[in-house]
């Protein structure tokens, strides 16, 4: 599947463990959609709350267009946005972020094939100090075995 990669949260493979991915659709106006194609955002803060029986995410910058002749006066750049996703798999992630202490956060956002805007979601658990220091020094004892090698 060919996809156009608009933004990643390279953060969050450093704080979380991903158990699982989910890919939604968002739910964006049209100066959003040009801003997005231009690959201005960041989701680096971002998460996924639920509010009646939906999924918004919540913290995604979205800069306004630059080039839009008309600006929009009462625009926020950080406003929650309903992603599309199924009723069973909210109900799903919604049973698994309240039971086990799980988190849901953006891992990218891209176009797909049919131009299509959507985000990938991943169900979370958060690292503690001591794994994020475990992770980085057996990434360095790894590069230093492949220096050895060549």
């Amino acid at each position: 599947m060919e996809k156009k990669i608009v933004t990643t949260n390279r953060k969050a493979f450093h704080n979380y463990n991903i158990l699982e991915t989910y890919e939604a659709g968002i739910v964006l106006e049209g100066y959003e959609v040009k801003s997005l194609r231009s690959s201005r955002a960041s989701i680096v803060d971002g998460l996924v709350r639920f509010n009646q029986g939906e999924a918004y995410l919540e913290n995604l910058h979205i800069p306004p267009y630059t080039q839009q002749s008309t600006h929009i006066i009462d625009y926020n750049p950080k406003r929650p946005r309903k992603l599309l996703l199924r009723k069973s798999e909210i109900k799903r992630l919604y049973g698994r972020v309240r039971e086990r202490g799980l988190t849901l956060i953006p891992l990218e956002i891209y176009f797909n094939k049919r131009n299509m805007a959507k985000v990938s979601i991943g169900l979370a658990k958060g690292k503690r100090v001591i794994d994020k220091r475990e992770v980085l020094r057996r990434r360095d004892i790894d590069r230093e075995m492949q220096r050895d090698l060549k």
